[in-house]
């Protein structure tokens, strides 16, 4: 029995974006799926500005822009007639620190495409039809099992193993496990782990993705009708010519009860609430009632089982956090598992992706609520819409984790003062590539597997030098000295930066200090996050953090003492 790195259950959006990022590190893995074909679901609307820097970080930002459009003006009725337009992302704009400024609309299925297409790349395939019916978690002499819910802590890197049994085929073996199989997960039932929440049974949506009759309706708006007694919600499906978004309130029986989805019901429902016949509709698939379930698993991981996406929490749908957060959930946990496996981090690392999601999660699903709430508030009164549900909270883009045990070495911070600070994510701006003078973004510096370390200022020179020296750019650490304008680039490395309309220095708040010696170094972390923002002259707090992800480099070879006292 062959033993795979890390084998993801659950092929969508999650799962694939998980797989992407480990296997451009190198680690060896498989992606399986119960379904026996990539289903064509239609629920997502497509990724947040934060999950678009990380598509853009896997190389695929630019084909999802290609395949979607920008998000769309609301056109909202009652009783039939319009009665009010709102365009939610009118101001927002992309800005030095943040390239996108909006969401963009995809098909989750097109989405789900250009990530399986992208995994081909590096030679990984989804498996359909394999659904896991067992888990059970082998253990090294040294590993002991604390608890009596199968919880295993302290495992190396080496050995110790996840035993996989499949409803039909051979089983597998594999040194990790990862559940983005979904709010119905089979990985969380098998471990146990519980789903604590509700399920609001009264709301009730009814979705599909149809066809309109060609020209009935302006393909560039996003239609809403609001009545006292249900709602319609149209929106045009982008690269397709005449597909739309079905969501509406559901019909009902005598009795109350909501009945389910039709495509003869869809039509009743367009005949009832928009100017449209009936028959306007001419195909309707993808037929789901959506409950809004509000739930999150107490712990997203059990020894070297892990929980990412719905498997992990739902929540309600307003302001479209349900696909992002999974996929900022697998930009968190991929680089920890690179680190893990490559045997450069100790197998704790594990933990602060649990320490960093799990109140990310509970914060998204106390979000959703209150948008949700606002949204059933607003589209009571006439011109009220889902525009309710967007706020500056649903960028993605404010999300940090400065409570975390990797938010080391926080400067002393004065409130008001500009910059990110540990936790926090690292801002991105234009810059200009110093040897070159191509143009270039701090986030093209940041993209692919690596740690990178930030060097303003002229005393940021050794901490660089000393980083290099020790890590020399295989170890997946790289140093990059942001110049200022006015400084001398001379004998400047390979990799380095001006900051030549100070949009760094504003953004990282590190242009304030008037002594010229002076400087900042700021450790960034894989998933953009900052890690450590010292001072030039505290080499230790860069040392010591980078030794944490990323054992200790080179300079092991030279110093077999140190290995001890890092570990």
């Amino acid at each position: 029995m062959g033993m795979t790195d890390v084998l993801i259950v659950g092929a969508g959006p999650t799962g694939l974006v998980l797989a992407c990022d480990l296997a451009r590190r190198g680690a060896a893995v498989r992606v399986v799926d119960r379904s026996p074909a990539p289903p064509r679901t239609s629920r997502a609307k497509g990724p947040n500005p934060r999950s678009l820097e990380i598509l853009d970080d896997l190389g695929v930002a630019e084909e999802v822009l290609a395949a979607g459009s920008a998000p769309l003006p609301m056109l909202k009725y009652r009783d039939r007639r319009p009665v009010a337009e709102a365009d939610p992302w009118a101001d927002s704009a992309p800005s030095a620190d943040a390239r996108y400024g909006r969401g963009w609309l995809i098909a989750q299925w097109r989405l789900e495409g250009i990530l399986r297409d992208r995994l081909a790349g590096y030679g990984v395939h989804v498996e359909p039809g394999r659904e896991v019916v067992g888990l059970a978690q082998g253990r090294n002499e040294d590993e002991s099992r604390s608890g009596s819910d199968g919880d295993y802590r302290g495992h190396g890197a080496y050995g110790g193993h996840v035993d996989v049994t499949y409803a039909d085929g051979p089983a597998g073996r594999a040194r990790y496990v990862v559940g983005c199989d979904g709010a119905h997960s089979s990985v969380r039932k098998l471990l146990g782990i519980p789903f604590e929440g509700t399920t609001a049974e009264d709301q009730v949506m009814v979705c599909g993705d149809v066809d309109l009759a060609d020209g009935v309706l302006d393909r560039t708006r996003w239609h809403q009708w609001f009545d006292e007694d249900g709602a319609v919600m149209l929106c045009p499906i982008p690269g397709t010519r005449t597909g739309w978004w079905f969501q509406a309130g559901p019909e009902r029986d005598g009795r109350g009860r909501p009945l389910a989805p039709t495509a003869d019901g869809f039509r009743r429902l367009l005949a009832h609430h928009t100017a449209l016949p009936g028959r306007a509709l001419t195909r309707a698939e993808l037929l789901s009632t959506y409950r809004v379930n509000v739930r999150m698993a107490d712990r997203f991981r059990a020894g070297r089982v892990l929980l990412a996406g719905d498997a992990a929490h739902v929540h309600a749908i307003a302001g479209g956090l349900g696909m992002n957060t999974g996929i900022q959930d697998a930009f968190n946990l991929g680089w920890k598992l690179g680190l893990v496996l490559a045997g450069h981090a100790d197998a704790e690392l594990l933990d602060t992706y649990e320490e960093e999601r799990l109140p990310v999660a509970a914060r998204t699903l106390d979000l959703t609520s209150e948008r949700l709430r606002a949204t059933l508030e607003a589209i009571r009164r006439p011109g009220g819409g889902l525009d309710a549900a967007i706020t500056p909270d649903t960028t993605g883009l404010g999300v940090g984790y400065r409570w975390s045990s990797l938010a080391a070495g926080d400067r002393a911070q004065e409130a008001g003062e500009p910059g990110p600070r540990a936790g926090d994510r690292a801002p991105d701006a234009p810059c200009a590539d110093a040897t070159t003078g191509q143009r270039t973004r701090l986030h093209r510096v940041f993209a692919g597997p690596g740690t990178t370390v930030l060097g303003f200022g002229p005393g940021s020179a050794a901490v660089l030098r000393e980083t290099a020296n020790a890590y020399g750019g295989d170890a997946g650490v790289r140093v990059c000295r942001v110049y200022a304008a006015h400084e001398d680039r001379a004998g400047a490395e390979p990799g380095a930066v001006v900051d030549d309309a100070g949009h760094v220095a504003a953004a990282y708040g590190t242009g304030a200090s008037g002594d010229p010696a002076a400087g900042t170094v700021v450790v960034v972390r894989p998933d953009h996050h900052v890690g450590v923002l010292a001072p030039a002259d505290d080499a230790r707090s860069v040392r010591e953090y980078l030794r944490r992800l990323h054992g200790t480099g080179r300079s092991a070879e030279r110093s077999p003492g140190m290995v001890d006292a890092a570990r």
